[in-house]
């Protein structure tokens, strides 16, 4: 199967994911609400609702940045960018894009990204603080004293 021909099968099933994303999300805002307006019940039901937000709310993340990964790669199908590793340019494989259709790098750019600590998201990870002066010498967050008086 020719390339753009696979590309043109894999917008199909990023915009079926997306479809399922944008449904699944809105699921789980309307369940949110829902939990929220129900107040009665004892303390264990509380708690237990109060978990099960949590776990509501921390899929509703999962999902919506699945959801802004695939608009990502749509809007790079749009402009014709879309195959092309961001870091080299070098096509990347169908294998990869089948496997995950909204990579952005090929395995190689992938791996050294890893490799320095880039995770794919664009959410900064604060378990650890690196203060790029002092020769790259990692400060956890427990290490900081802070005062909140």
């Amino acid at each position: 199967m020719p390339r753009k021909e696979a590309i043109l099968n894999l917008r199909q099933v990023l915009i079926k994911r997306r479809d399922a994303l944008r449904t699944a999300l809105a699921g789980d805002l309307s369940l949110l609400k829902a939990l929220r307006e129900q107040t009665s019940g004892d303390v264990v039901d509380f708690a237990l609702d109060s978990a099960q937000d949590e776990i509501s709310s921390q899929l509703a993340e999962v999902e919506s940045r699945e959801l802004a990964q695939i608009e990502a790669a749509l809007e790079s199908m749009r402009e014709g960018k879309y195959g092309s590793c961001e870091a080299c340019d070098k096509p990347i494989p169908l294998a990869r894009l089948q496997a995950l259709p909204y990579a952005v790098l090929c395995i190689d750019c992938q791996r050294e990204a890893e490799k320095d600590g880039f995770t794919g998201s664009d959410i900064a990870n604060w378990d650890r603080l690196i203060d790029s002066d002092s020769r790259d010498r990692d400060v956890a967050i427990s290490d900081i004293e802070m005062d909140v008086s």
